[in-house]
């Protein structure tokens, strides 16, 4: 690959992506990311407020209620009238110590939040008191643990039973109409505060917090927002570029100006860098503006990286596949929605690493707390990505050829093309199923991810029976193509023959999921059900039978799926069901031996 060709392909690129641009266009873009922006830096300050005004309160500045209803941004405080509360615009009434409450689901949900909201100030008001002791009686450390029982975080927190030195001065029960008599009033004014942070704020909570301190009842349980702020704000635009980029790839194809380069000294790969390099660089200098802003260092930008390149190839594939602009755009939300599911489902679980190293986005929170990576959790979670977009890119150069590009075949059939064109004999079968890998190691890890949360006597036998379905087609789809293209004799031997190399192929490249010992994922009980392997002294004979246990099956079943593509689609989707019905028995059986 000559890089003064691919230079002047991406000169080429931003001359002409400049020179589509219209005024409408440039507003558009700045408004979208002006607002993602604004957005952003609300949640990271804690600006936003969702049910602000929510509720309608009448309420005397002489009540002792006036004060915490006053300092709830939910409530909106009107005068204490009688007559408004009886038409409806009023959802609570407070006269003297009784509350009155409207005989509705509005008026039940304001009496909750007004006893929530009490309970609150009075804890505020007791963190100012001088006598901390007596205001608090009740300390509480919270500490975290593995599951295997090893402390992960020592929280210290000075809470306190809210019932001491003070009343919440709520109502006995909720959810009745009526009058209801207030036992007591909320202490007075606050005048402590809850703790200062250097950290932004979402919603009361320091957005990267190790722990939690108050009373015992206001202890929630960790919940990563951060991580989930970060992903917005690193992953939106990168929808935003990709669409520009998957339009100017089906641009090429529609006006057939891909004409041009198709006829110049370059080759496709060099193309396809030109045309991708401009966007590439814009992602990374947004990731770059952005971790500036949240305060990350280069180990965020490093794992932004590879999101950017699976975001690119996949719209690149997407824009080669696609027959019209709506085809793309139903694409390319299909892709972002998957790929952000990928991105935001593991970072859901950052209180359990090896689930949360799925997503690259935890590495990014990491930096951002100051803790260090070490160099095997990066790759866990990143090394994935980095080989899948390598091989998008590589399917969607094989297809980057006249016969493909301006033709109007079905995105089926264009993929069947992409696998193909990388398919001459049985050694390219093996190559084609080792580069699948990837892909097969990202959808166990997002299944792992998704599954985490149901009971094991459940997702386990479900997760086996996914990982089969997955691996099966990993092993087939492309031996399919090649049949479809007529790459390979049909008879029963040749079909065999071929089935062995994708058998073999998958055995080899299946050995680069030991990555995850790097980070203990095979500790977790999912996890030591899709990862399964044998250490220790246990029985030589199992092992034996283990590791090489898995070549005979990947070649049976790859040999099987190959006979029936041999002999057509419908054979080939009856057999593919019955590897996969094969290699899930399998999978249960050996998780059984282990277990």
């Amino acid at each position: 690959m000559n890089p003064s060709t691919v230079l002047r392909i991406a000169r080429w690129e931003v001359l002409k992506g400049a020179g589509a641009l219209d005024r409408r266009r440039i507003v558009a873009g700045v408004l979208a990311l002006v607002v993602a922006g604004a957005i952003g830096g609300a949640v990271a300050g804690g600006d936003v407020t969702h049910d602000a005004g929510l509720y309608r309160v009448g309420v005397s500045p002489d009540t002792p209620f006036h004060g915490p209803v006053s300092d709830d941004p939910t409530f909106v405080v009107e005068e204490p009238d009688r007559a408004a509360f009886e038409s409806g615009d009023l959802d609570l009434l407070i006269s003297g110590g009784t509350i009155h409450v409207r005989n509705d689901r509005k008026g039940r949900a304001a009496l909750a939040e007004l006893r929530t909201t009490v309970l609150r100030y009075n804890d505020r008001t007791l963190a100012g008191e001088p006598n901390q002791s007596a205001a608090f009686p009740v300390e509480v450390n919270l500490v975290y643990e593995t599951r295997d029982g090893e402390t992960t975080a020592d929280v210290g927190g000075g809470g306190g039973d809210s019932s001491s030195g003070g009343d919440d001065g709520g109502p006995a029960d909720g959810g009745q109409s009526g009058d209801t008599t207030a036992p007591g009033g909320t202490g007075g004014d606050s005048s402590g505060g809850t703790g200062d942070s250097s950290l932004p704020n979402v919603g009361g909570q320091p957005l990267f917090s190790s722990g939690q301190s108050g009373s015992p009842g206001d202890i929630q349980p960790p919940f990563p927002f951060g991580a989930l702020v970060l992903a917005f704000l690193f992953v939106v635009p990168m929808n935003f570029v990709v669409q520009a980029y998957g339009a100017s790839v089906l641009r090429e194809r529609i006006d057939r100006r891909g004409e041009l380069l198709l006829v110049s000294p370059a080759s496709p790969g060099e193309i396809v860098a030109g045309k991708t390099l401009p966007y590439f660089a814009v992602m990374i200098a947004i990731a770059v503006a952005t971790a500036v802003w949240v305060g990350g260092g280069p180990l965020s930008i490093a794992a932004v990286v590879p999101i950017a390149l699976v975001f690119l190839a996949s719209t690149f594939v997407a824009a080669m596949f696609a027959r019209s602009y709506k085809e793309l755009t139903f694409l390319t939300v299909t892709i972002s929605v998957g790929l952000t599911a990928f991105l935001f489902v593991p970072a859901v679980f950052t209180e359990v690493t090896p689930i949360a190293l799925i997503s690259p986005l935890s590495v990014v929170v990491r930096d951002l707390l100051g803790e260090a990576v070490a160099p095997g959790a990066y790759l866990f979670a990143t090394l994935p990505l980095y080989l899948s977009a390598v091989v998008l890119f590589l399917l969607g150069v094989g297809v980057y050829r006249e016969e493909d590009m301006f033709t109007q075949r079905p995105v089926h059939l264009k993929a069947l093309d992409a696998f193909a064109s990388r398919i001459r004999s049985a050694k390219g079968v093996a190559a084609v199923t080792a580069a699948l890998i990837p892909f097969v190691f990202v959808g166990e890890l997002l299944l792992i991810a998704l599954l985490y949360a149901l009971p094991l006597e459940v997702t386990i036998p479900l997760l086996l029976v996914a990982i089969a379905a997955v691996e099966e087609l990993a092993k087939s789809v492309h031996v399919y193509a090649g049949y479809v293209h007529e790459r390979f004799q049909r008879s029963a031997g040749a079909a065999v023959a071929v089935g062995a190399a994708s058998g073999l192929g998958f055995f080899l490249g299946e050995k680069l999921t030991a990555i995850a010992r790097l980070v203990q994922l095979p500790e977790l009980p999912l996890g030591e059900a899709a990862f399964t392997t044998v250490s220790g002294p246990g029985d030589a004979g199992l092992a034996v039978l283990l590791l090489f246990a898995p070549l005979a099956l990947h070649v049976v079943t790859a040999g099987t799926t190959a006979v029936g593509a041999s002999r057509g689609a419908r054979r080939y989707l009856a057999t593919y069901l019955a590897a996969v019905a094969l290699h899930a028995t399998y999978n249960l059986v050996v998780v059984s031996l282990v277990a």
